[in-house]
């Protein structure tokens, strides 16, 4: 069971504008997720983004209580810096760091030494670009008003369209190995290194099984070559607007 410690129900702001990592509402959310979910303990609790209000160190040791009072089992970080990362880590140590990762974004990357360094593993979320890498993707303003795809640089005249000429050069060499698109790209993200998961989301039954069997698709060091021709260092455009971009301390 996965929860988070930020409260963000309203985000009429930039990313990470409401958020509330102080140790009484971590207290109060974790005891209210256990109550909802009708459990006795979370698996993994997360701060899903870093409250610039609170110390981490709070944050860590308020963990800390959760974890040796038997309601929590791991604590684990989203969109967290590396100096942020280290202080959280000397005070409860920090399983694994949730962050957007994919053949489109590859930013994080530069946070895999310091994992590394301190056993942390990795969640990569978002794996499949937004919708780019399914196939699925529709160029800004033909979302939903609410979406942020409407104004995402990478869905913006230019990008968008770079962005889909990439997507069908992965999906020629992902055909060329009996494989959809979206397996290529998740088999490359596990092709990245044993402490690297990427969690797909989905509504629908057959895209999971589809997105499952990508354990089973090795790829040779001619594929991640050619991949690497084709987004050499991810997507056209960044995956956020300036504003709200997270910013990694």
């Amino acid at each position: 069971m996965l929860t988070g410690l930020c409260q963000a129900a309203e985000r009429v702001g930039p990313l990470g504008s409401a958020l509330n990592s102080r140790p009484g509402n971590i207290r109060k959310v974790t005891d209210n997720s256990l109550r909802y979910l009708g459990v006795d303990h979370i698996d993994v609790l997360y701060q899903h983004r870093v409250d610039p209000e609170v110390p981490i160190e709070d944050v860590a040791g308020t963990v800390k209580e959760l974890i040796d009072a038997g309601k929590v089992k791991y604590f684990g970080l989203s969109e967290a810096g590396p100096q942020t990362i280290r202080r959280a880590h000397a005070v409860q140590p920090v399983s694994v760091l949730q962050t957007e990762f994919s053949l489109f974004e590859r930013d994080v990357e530069q946070l895999f030494p310091v994992l590394r360094e301190l056993g942390i593993g990795f969640v990569a979320y978002s794996p499949l670009g937004r919708g780019f890498i399914t196939g699925t993707a529709q160029p800004a303003g033909s979302y939903d008003a609410t979406d942020m795809r409407n104004v995402g640089p990478r869905w913006q005249p230019g990008n968008f369209e770079k962005n889909l000429e990439a997507v069908q050069r992965l999906t020629e060499l992902a055909a060329s190995q009996g494989a959809t698109v979206s397996q290529l790209a998740l088999a490359w993200i596990l092709a990245q290194g044993e402490d690297i998961v990427p969690i797909p989301g989905t509504r629908s039954p057959q895209r999971m099984e589809e997105n499952a069997a990508a354990a089973d698709l090795s790829l040779a060091r001619a594929d991640l070559d050619a991949i690497a021709d084709i987004l050499p260092t991810g997507g056209f455009g960044a995956r956020y607007v300036e504003h709200a971009l997270p910013t990694w301390v």
